[in-house]
């Protein structure tokens, strides 16, 4: 996707998701993997998210043990949090 298709997404309200999915293969039951999937998706419903998993389910010989999932709206007010102290850089 370019540029320009990132930011019409995120003027739609889509906002930058990052999914951590826990699964265990077949072939090694006891060994707990990670795989991170980052995408534009609109919270709370994550219609990207769960059109993913739905296709992991179908497709991909893994069982899922669980998704962490973080998300962003990269366009919108930001919010800054003053700290004490003074910075000196030279």
């Amino acid at each position: 996707m370019d540029r320009h298709g990132e930011i019409a997404l995120q003027l739609q309200g889509y906002g930058l998701s990052t999914a951590e999915v826990s699964y265990f293969m077949p072939d090694y039951p006891s060994l707990l993997q990670v795989f991170v999937w980052q995408f534009y998706d609109e919270a709370p419903q994550f219609p990207e998210l769960k059109r993913f998993l739905d296709m992991w389910r179908r497709e991909i010989e893994a069982v899922v043990h669980s998704v962490r999932v973080m998300h962003d709206r990269l366009l919108g007010p930001r919010v800054w949090h003053p700290k004490g102290g003074i910075i000196t850089l030279q």
